[in-house]
């Protein structure tokens, strides 16, 4: 369950078909968790928006144009207070899998229960990652095992949301070596940055792996 904190969570939206962007716009219109921000139908205008108007979710068409949504995750992931993204799009094929590796925080399948979108975008919210498409460790051979005690024990705390500078503290160490070590536990887990690390770390949890 996702608690609620009495305040909606700001939200934009971004498709290229307007009958479904009208459609999402009314289900979260309606849906007191949330307060629609504003809508776009490119890539460029979503950009834009939320680079003047900070929202903390945005749910975004993977074939958006005309940057198209792995490039528009990948903009925004570097920037200070960029949206957590919710790519909507087809279970099929490799886009969930291709989402979570550009940087998305969920993923909801078009053809799924509307319910489904919204209950997405409020664990996204939360700050959880949503990808129920993909098992993590099938993209490779478990390698948490791998990891030093410091190293699992800066997962674990990177997964509760800490910054670098919360991590030198917690651990007496500074900032650099902080960088050192999670470069190396990205190495280790096969991931680019911090985002896909907390959704491996959290899919080993989820599939009964090590604790």
């Amino acid at each position: 369950m996702v608690e609620q904190t009495g305040r909606p969570v700001d939200i934009m939206l971004a498709d290229s078909n307007p009958l479904v962007l009208s459609a999402m716009s009314e289900i979260f219109e309606r849906d007191p968790r949330f307060s629609l921000v504003a809508t776009s139908a490119t890539a460029e205008g979503f950009l834009g928006t939320v680079m003047r108007v900070p929202v903390q979710v945005g749910v975004v068409d993977w074939n958006l144009p005309a940057l198209g949504g792995a490039k528009l995750i990948e903009v925004l992931r570097d920037q200070a207070n960029a949206p957590r993204l919710v790519v909507y799009g087809e279970d099929s094929g490799e886009i969930p899998r291709l989402a979570m590796q550009a940087g998305a925080a969920g993923f909801a399948a078009r053809s799924g229960e509307v319910e489904g979108l919204l209950e997405t975008c409020a664990e996204v919210a939360a700050g959880r990652m949503v990808f129920p498409f993909i098992d993590v460790r099938k993209m490779q051979q478990d390698p948490i095992h791998s990891l030093s005690r410091k190293e699992r024990a800066m997962l674990e705390a990177l997964a509760q949301g800490m910054s670098n500078r919360e991590l030198a503290k917690e651990l007496g160490i500074s900032t650099n070596t902080v960088k050192f070590h999670l470069s190396n536990v990205y190495e280790k887990l096969a991931v680019k940055n911090r985002t896909q690390a907390i959704a491996y770390y959290y899919s080993s949890q989820f599939s009964g792996g090590p604790r």
